[in-house]
């Protein structure tokens, strides 16, 4: 779909509302906000400090809003007091953005806005974010989703408003694999390790997992290809409490995976078939009551794990184990546009 056609259609819907952003300074909220100043009766930022952000996050969320014009706050809340969030348990983020939504809520109460918005984007829906679920359970706005922008969407209606935009806003507690407690003694090595290798190859993207030792994961896995900076770095994390470094040569980020996937159909040569692969397990039932309120023709079978769908004449097939096939469409653009409508409606299992 045309990219202005996209935006003119979140512009529309952001038309007549008085909106709180979910801020973080990242591509996405940059472009929300960007989008919400233009078009809404009245837009505000509002980023939470949580205690595990990285400090140039909250400087950086500051000038970027200023940039765009949008009013911004901080809410400061210090997680690490917490003992559901620093436990870091399986569901860690859907804990956090819990908490934070909480926090949105009763800003948005006390200033007479209606509306709170956030930054998830299409591809988002193809992740492993059971925060996500806090959208569906607050009844947060997810503008990004209503126009259907993916990642890729937002990097070019981004360079299309010559914005600026934080490329990294993640907490330091995605650092640490769940199960292991998050604590200030964590959190500070973290911080250390990564500002010290930011320092050195002047990369943006850097990451430090506390998982048995530190494994580092940046953009450019050539800036550390020098047995000088390697020892270096292997020292002063040592230091700090890391008893082995480890460099992950595959590096830091990349392309988000496409939406969907041609399949060949074995049976029916005629027939197109695309699908996803989502990495949860989908909530059968409450998938099914969302996918009924489009009014198509939907055939449910929790016992099976399985729903059948029949949406302007193609098929939909959604699976608990978190499998979409697509059949009975044009071409990939229609399987995308189709999946597009899909994916907002499912509900996974936490």
């Amino acid at each position: 779909m045309d990219l202005e056609i996209n935006l003119n259609k979140i512009r529309n819907y952001l038309k007549d509302k008085r909106i709180v952003i979910a801020f973080s300074g990242g591509a996405d909220s940059t472009l929300l906000a960007k989008l919400a100043v233009d078009s809404s009766l009245e837009a505000v930022a509002v980023t939470v400090d949580n205690g595990v952000l990285p400090r140039d996050c909250i400087v950086n969320a500051k000038r970027i809003a200023e940039n765009i014009g949008i009013p911004h706050h901080v809410l400061k809340e210090n997680y690490l007091t917490d003992e559901s969030f620093s436990s870091n348990p399986p569901q860690r983020c859907y804990i956090c953005k819990n908490k934070m939504y909480d926090k949105l809520e009763e800003f948005a109460n006390s200033k007479n806005f209606e509306n709170i918005a956030d930054g998830t984007n299409i591809s988002d829906l193809l992740d492993d974010r059971p925060g996500i679920m806090v959208n569906y359970q607050k009844k947060i706005l997810t503008p990004l989703v209503y126009g259907g922008m993916t990642a890729e969407d937002v990097h070019n209606a981004l360079k299309k408003f010559n914005l600026e935009y934080s490329p990294s806003t993640t907490c330091y507690g995605t650092r640490i694999p769940t199960g292991s407690e998050i604590t200030p003694k964590k959190i500070n090595r973290i911080k250390y390790a990564e500002t010290l290798i930011k320092n050195i190859t002047g990369d943006e993207f850097v990451r430090v997992r506390d998982d048995d030792g530190a494994r580092i994961e940046v953009s450019n896995v050539d800036s550390l290809l020098n047995n000088e900076i390697l020892m270096h770095i292997s020292s002063e994390l040592n230091a700090v409490g890391f008893k082995i470094v480890l460099l992950d040569v595959t590096g830091y980020g990349g392309p988000k995976k496409d939406i969907v996937i041609y399949k060949p159909c074995k049976d029916e040569a005629n027939k197109i078939m695309f699908e996803t692969e989502l990495p949860f397990e989908i909530n059968i039932q409450d998938t099914c009551k969302e996918m009924k309120e489009l009014g198509e023709e939907v055939k449910c079978s929790i016992q099976m794990g399985v729903i059948m769908m029949e949406f302007g004449g193609r098929n939909v097939t959604i699976f608990r184990k978190g499998k979409i096939v697509a059949r009975r469409v044009k071409n990939k653009e229609d399987a995308r546009d189709l999946m597009v409508e899909v994916l907002p409606l499912i509900r996974r299992v936490i």
